[in-house]
């Protein structure tokens, strides 16, 4: 459905880019300790914008964790065993009960879903290093970028937007990316996938990527994106990569000025974008893939005739998941033992539940910058959009 020339993405996203960055100096306002896909399509290529339905090649392998059993409906508490590895550190140093380890998330979804779930998290991580975690919710992806970047917090799950800000801006070190069980939730918890997928093979099966999905009121006379030409149609925030960066380019590639030749507006999450479109607030929209059936979100049991009142008519290309980052400098020593309390949690069903309950991880995968978000910042410079140049704005 992407046929036209790269020049339509080559000029307006850099515009859309460009107002994105000047939100990223404001400074973030955290969420008490005591509210993802992202998922999306690869933006156009240098001699073309890609085709919506067209995959980007796979990547390699990845050397994943191995995913606990699926969360079930009855909770099972996490098991916080103290590590061998676990050690404590002075009053005053980072870490200890005056100093905490501050974890940011970014408000994806449901703020209120993000802290319990993130409480727990800290908590468990707390019990299993020795430790201490406080968890805040960024008011933005661009604010949890900041907190980041001016030492307010020193790790993060930022969205890949904001990862490749945070690397080009702050340096950040990329150290768990997340993985996802492919398609859409079945009710009996098996995976499935849109015949107009070309990736419907991999349902079921843990990926290290998502994509953006688009769904229309049923009724609406919508079915394909040049449909939405002249309707209403919600994007999630202005810096999320699958509800919003990547879609405005892609219609802007097929010749459709999101600002002038549709009633667009951000709903302020990929949730309540959905939701705009199920009570009619706008006649489209987008967000990550399997919003209408993720299990955090729970939209289904919030709304149970969603499915007849909202309908998906295309799927975007691929996009590398979000996961967890730390800031540059941190002590390895903290970074490491993070890292190993975290995949010891995703092993164990009570602590993967926990973590599943916040963005709907399955597994981690040990992996750095250079193998998902540096290839997939390549293929945005390939598309006129380049983020050192942005930061810098």
């Amino acid at each position: 459905m992407r046929t036209r020339r790269l020049s339509y993405v080559l000029v307006v996203a850099l515009l859309v880019m460009s107002t994105i960055i000047s939100a990223c100096g404001a400074t973030p306002t955290a969420t008490p300790t005591p509210r993802p896909p992202t998922a999306t399509p690869v933006p156009p290529t240098a001699t073309k914008p890609a085709p919506t339905n067209t995959p980007v090649p796979a990547p390699a392998a990845p050397t994943a964790t191995k995913p606990a059993a699926a969360p079930t409906n009855t909770p099972v508490p996490p098991k916080c065993d103290k590590l061998p590895t676990a050690y404590s550190v002075p009053a005053g140093q980072l870490g200890a009960p005056d100093k905490p380890i501050v974890i940011t998330f970014v408000p994806s979804v449901d703020v209120g879903k993000i802290t319990k779930g993130g409480q727990q998290m800290a908590e468990c991580l707390t019990k299993m290093t020795g430790l201490t975690y406080k968890i805040e919710v960024g008011t933005s992806e661009t604010a949890s970028v900041e907190a980041m970047g001016g030492g307010k917090a020193h790790m993060g799950f930022l969205n890949t937007f904001a990862v490749l800000l945070a690397k080009e801006k702050y340096d950040v070190e990329v150290v768990l990316v997340a993985q996802r069980k492919y398609g859409v939730m079945k009710p009996d918890k098996t995976y499935t996938a849109f015949d107009f997928d070309p990736d419907k093979a991999l349902a079921g099966q843990l990926t290290s990527y998502y994509k953006p999905e688009y769904f229309s009121k049923v009724g609406s006379g919508i079915k394909t994106l040049a449909d939405v030409k002249g309707k209403s149609f919600c994007f999630t925030t202005a810096s999320s990569t699958s509800g919003g960066i990547i879609p405005r380019a892609v219609f802007k590639a097929m010749g459709i000025d999101p600002d002038k030749d549709m009633k667009s507006s951000y709903a302020g999450g990929h949730d309540k974008a959905a939701i705009a479109v199920y009570d009619g607030t706008c006649d489209a929209g987008v967000a990550f893939m399997d919003i209408l059936t993720d299990a955090p979100t729970n939209l289904a049991g919030k709304f149970p005739d969603i499915a007849q009142k909202v309908q998906v008519f295309a799927v975007g290309d691929r996009i590398p998941n979000d996961g967890l980052q730390v800031i540059k400098g941190l002590d390895p020593k903290i970074k490491d033992i993070t890292v190993e309390a975290l995949l010891k949690m995703m092993a164990d069903p009570g602590g993967n539940a926990v973590v599943y309950s916040i963005y709907a991880y399955n597994a981690f995968e040990k992996a750095g910058y250079d193998k998902y978000y540096g290839p997939f910042n390549e293929t945005l410079k390939k598309a006129g959009i380049d983020i050192a140049t942005l930061v810098k704005k």
